[in-house]
């Protein structure tokens, strides 16, 4: 009797456990559901695997070319070596040279006036054209005048003036006295020594 009940007690617990295990989510099954996982490849794609990782130009970490050894990188210039002209720099040109203006050659004649002198007669005063160096023409501006007087400058003044006197022929205030005008003509000497002075 008592071997019946522990048979039917154990088969009760067997059936028990069958129907728990078979209910239950097996983990087999769901271990075989799962998608199979890709083996990871640690070269990348396009990458020799027998290359040495430490070979120049690749990066060993990596196993890429690293960017120093690419042909496409651009090559900076050399330092110091500019081909572009700085802004804010102006290219020197000379300014054109203004033409020469050519100047009329003056006149080197010119006329120089004497200080005039008083005597007993009257009053003395000459000018004379001076061309250069040279005195060129002798003129008296005043001689006295009046009864005699006028004789007397009529021949100082053709004596001294003009173009072919005696002031042009010698150059100077050393002039011969005229017969009769002393003092006229010492008169003119002073007028013409200080207008040669003024020229010279």
């Amino acid at each position: 009797m008592r071997r019946a009940f522990l048979a039917i007690t154990g088969l009760a617990a067997s059936t028990t456990a069958l129907v728990v295990f078979k209910g239950s989510p097996s983990a087999t099954p769901v271990a075989q559901n799962l998608p199979t996982a890709q083996p990871v490849n640690p070269t990348p794609q396009g990458v020799d695997p027998s290359a040495d990782p430490a070979a120049p130009g690749t990066d060993p970490a990596a196993g890429a070319p690293s960017p120093s050894a690419s042909a496409d990188a651009p090559v900076s210039p050399k330092p110091g070596k500019t081909t572009a002209r700085p802004s804010g720099t102006k290219a020197t040109t000379k300014p054109p040279s203004a033409p020469r203006t050519t100047k009329a050659p003056q006149s080197t004649t010119r006329r120089v006036t004497g200080n005039g002198f008083d005597n007993e007669y009257g009053y003395v005063q000459v000018q004379i054209v001076v061309s250069g160096t040279r005195i060129v023409e002798a003129v008296a501006l005043s001689l006295p005048s009046g009864g005699e007087s006028d004789i007397h400058s009529g021949d100082v003044s053709n004596r001294y003036d003009g173009t072919g006197g005696e002031v042009v022929k010698k150059q100077s205030a050393n002039l011969n006295t005229v017969s009769g005008a002393t003092e006229t003509s010492n008169s003119y000497k002073q007028s013409l020594r200080s207008a040669i002075e003024q020229a010279f």
